[in-house]
């Protein structure tokens, strides 16, 4: 049965526009709001007891974009609080809005450690590792290198002092920067340990600015904090 879009009965109007991928999208009572006040409108101008659909799609645009109207009746005391508290809220907003995050310094080192760890540890920690690597650290770090990227465990085992707690969080950092890993876990021998570590792990991001240069989308919102880790609940950018 054919539909003249420019004549329609509420009820007909109702299910001609519920019946699109959207699902329900109205209902006849609040189709007589609308109707109450938009008037002759949006009425049909072969029968004002229809309603045209293209009219009513043009009233509905209109409404859509009418600024909203604001509080009317604050005077003398009202009025200047509720100007303090916008003036505030304004102030807030900027505060808390870390501005535009910089550009990466150097893209290419930053895509080449991507799947590159010994890289990554020549290139972003140099104080961490000076020393020149022996086979066994060239062999934990292609290991930690698969883990990371293909998964698997392996068991490490290297003298004290050898660098095994560095290599491991700095492989935990690679791991979360480059989204490696959603979830990494740096299980230590004891609390002090393990807090140590996170004190570690926690020190890379805040201070070293290579990291800073070429992710700054994840170092710089942790610089903008300054130290006062409350404000992330509110960082804005």
């Amino acid at each position: 049965m054919p539909i003249d879009p420019h004549k329609l009965g509420p009820s007909e109007l109702c299910r001609l526009l519920n019946s699109t991928p959207l699902g329900p999208v109205i209902i006849e009572r609040q189709l007589h709001r609308h109707r109450t006040r938009a008037g002759l409108r949006i009425t049909s101008s072969a029968d004002p007891r229809s309603i045209d659909l293209l009219r009513y799609v043009a009233w509905l645009a209109v409404e859509r974009h009418r600024p909203k109207p604001q509080p009317e009746g604050l005077t003398g005391y009202d009025a200047h609080k509720e100007r303090a508290r916008q003036r505030n809220l304004k102030l807030s907003r900027s505060g808390r809005d870390i501005g535009v995050l910089p550009g990466v310094v150097n893209p290419e080192r930053k895509q080449r450690a991507e799947r590159d760890f010994r890289y990554l540890c020549e290139q972003y920690f140099p104080l961490t590792f000076h020393l020149p690597w022996s086979p066994d650290h060239l062999k934990v770090i292609a290991k930690i290198e698969q883990a990371v990227l293909q998964g698997g465990q392996f068991a490490m085992a290297m003298p004290r002092g050898s660098g095994k707690t560095s290599l491991c969080e700095t492989a935990c950092l690679w791991a979360q920067i480059y989204g490696h890993r959603e979830f990494v876990a740096l299980i230590g021998s004891d609390e002090e340990h393990a807090e140590s570590m996170l004190d570690s792990i926690k020190s890379e991001l805040e201070n070293n600015d290579a990291l800073l240069d070429d992710f700054p989308e994840v170092c710089f919102p942790i610089r903008a904090l300054e130290g006062i880790h409350q404000r992330a609940g509110g960082q804005l950018h």
